[in-house]
């Protein structure tokens, strides 16, 4: 028997393997093209969608997906959708969503996480936890909006180029005029990409990045992701680094990001979210 609440994501979570299908979370994939080609995000790695400098450009589900997956839920036993995503000042996704949930055969709540990456991948396990142990649609909501808010999103990227290029640069902006003589630090705010600091090197980029971190989980209960593209064995030092430096930590996912945000931060990216337990 289902659970009466079902959780929807997408597929800019990028939770690890297997997790989603172990909390009963549904991944509705976006989208890419590559050369012209038209692909759903998980048919292949951003390491393979950016290796022929092929154009790549993102784009939104369709709401069929978005419909598909609804009637599924309801036919699974659901009496109520919570559909939990990316920013919406980021894509379509959620409008794509809130388009097909007006046809839904049971109530679906759309809620916009303000931000992606795991910082949205927390906030849908909450979700998925809240629903499993039999929590009202509202109570189901309100855990996902709540570990967003608590959540801090923050990344490093080798040049600003792939964010100017794609559209999602925001306030970091303001960076571009040295953007040859800095490493930038950036943060999800609102929604949006804003800068954090502008460091001369890498290793004081990741240094300070690490350092953010550790005063923003403070002496809290927190989960960890750190995401990279590109960039495996950095990825697992910072990893390594925040477990021994954070007093309180729970679960940490090590993962590299998909082709939709990898085409918009390029290779060398390094992002750690710190998410608070509720």
């Amino acid at each position: 028997m289902g659970s009466a609440v079902a959780v929807v994501t997408d597929s800019t979570a990028y939770l690890p393997p297997g997790l989603a299908e172990r909390q009963r979370l549904t991944i509705v994939p976006l989208q890419l093209a590559i050369g012209g080609e038209l692909r759903a995000e998980g048919e292949i790695t951003a390491a393979e969608a950016l290796k022929d400098r092929h154009p790549v450009t993102t784009s939104r589900p369709a709401p069929e997906r978005f419909a598909h997956a609804f009637k599924a839920a309801a036919g699974a036993g659901a009496d109520a959708v919570v559909s939990v995503h990316l920013a919406a000042s980021m894509s379509g996704t959620i409008e794509a969503a809130r388009l097909a949930a007006k046809d839904a055969p049971v109530p679906v709540h759309v809620v916009d996480s303000g931000t992606i990456g795991l910082g949205l991948g927390f906030a849908a396990l909450s979700a998925a936890a809240a629903a499993l142990d039999g929590a009202s649609a509202p109570d189901v909501i309100a855990a996902a909006e709540r570990r967003a808010e608590l959540s801090r999103s923050l990344f490093y990227v080798d040049t600003l180029e792939h964010l100017r290029r794609g559209g999602r640069i925001g306030a970091a902006a303001t960076l571009l005029g040295s953007a040859l003589m800095v490493k930038p630090l950036l943060g999800i705010d609102g929604g949006r990409i804003a800068p954090l600091e502008k460091v001369r090197t890498s290793s004081r980029a990741l240094s300070r990045l690490t350092e953010i971190a550790v005063a923003e989980a403070g002496e809290r209960h927190v989960d960890l992701g750190v995401q990279h593209l590109a960039a495996p064995a950095r990825a697992e030092a910072l990893a390594q680094n925040l477990r021994e430096r954070i007093p309180h930590v729970g679960d940490v996912y090590v993962g590299e990001v998909g082709p939709v945000i990898g085409a918009h931060v390029g290779p060398g990216m390094l992002g750690v979210v710190v998410a608070p337990h509720l």
